[in-house]
């Protein structure tokens, strides 16, 4: 695991640009998170494509998740979040901007069909996340299985209470269940990127990148991963134990061990 820590939100939105970039540019399968942590990277490689600096258009992307109950076309789905916020501002074409089917008639069958699609593209090259208070990465909740495949998951209800900021506040409109991508289906991913930023993520970075592999803290699971980034900024990244071990391995990383 890379780790590296930014002076702040904006310096970890322009390391992740040129992580992404760099794959956009391969004509990658890049892994798309929501929420408002991949924002400001979302805005970065915007401004690089107006730029001329970046192309997307030989891309295609999976989502990691999305509600269920929500039609495409509802404000908060995550299906209209990333075409608002970031897909309909690049070049890529929008027929391959994928995500899980949060109005299908039979989830379950939808998960599947979700997880398979994501296999027969050849896989995700670079997977963007981010990390919830508790630890989860995608919607997959502490004791969600390390193995986990796309399926159903109920939503905690500090995961609720966190997003229905998203909804005026109202906890009552945010949906309990979702499509995720699992953990094993994030893990498949050749390149796992996470990013968080803020104190309030410090105890779950902690917990991801110094704590035990353990259920409880789902994204703990990228301790096993043969290509994962981790880049946080300084309020994140607080509580690590062996924070100055981590800038000075990050000072001595090469170009392409860095990407």
């Amino acid at each position: 695991m890379d780790i590296f820590i930014k002076e702040s939100a904006e310096g970890v939105a322009k390391l992740a640009a040129d992580i992404l970039g760099n794959y956009a540019t391969r004509g990658a399968v890049l892994g798309l998170a929501t929420g408002s942590t991949p924002l400001p990277t979302y805005r970065e490689l915007i401004c690089r494509f107006q730029a001329k600096e970046l192309s997307f258009k030989d891309c295609s992307s999976f989502l990691l998740d999305e509600y269920i109950g929500l039609p495409p076309e509802h404000e908060q789905s995550y299906h209209r979040f990333i075409r608002d916020n970031f897909t309909h501002h690049i070049d890529i074409d929008d027929a391959a901007v994928h995500s899980p089917n949060g109005m299908a008639d039979d989830v379950h069958a939808e998960a599947a069909r979700y997880d398979a699609a994501i296999t027969a593209a050849g896989g995700v090259d670079c997977q963007l996340v981010g990390v919830g208070a508790n630890g989860h990465i995608g919607f997959n909740e502490p004791a969600t299985s390390l193995q986990s495949l796309t399926r159903v998951e109920t939503l905690h209800p500090k995961t609720i209470a966190d997003n229905a900021r998203f909804f005026d506040g109202d906890e009552s409109q945010v949906p309990v269940h979702v499509l995720t991508q699992g953990l094993g289906t994030i893990s498949r991913a050749k390149h796992v990127l996470l990013l968080a930023t803020g104190a309030h993520k410090a105890q779950a970075v902690k917990a991801l990148v110094e704590g035990p592999v353990s259920a409880f803290c789902p994204a703990s699971v990228l301790q096993l991963h043969n290509h994962a980034t981790v880049i946080v900024d300084e309020e994140a990244a607080q509580l690590l134990e062996y924070s100055e071990y981590y800038r000075f391995a990050a000072s001595h990383l090469d170009d392409f061990a860095a990407q």
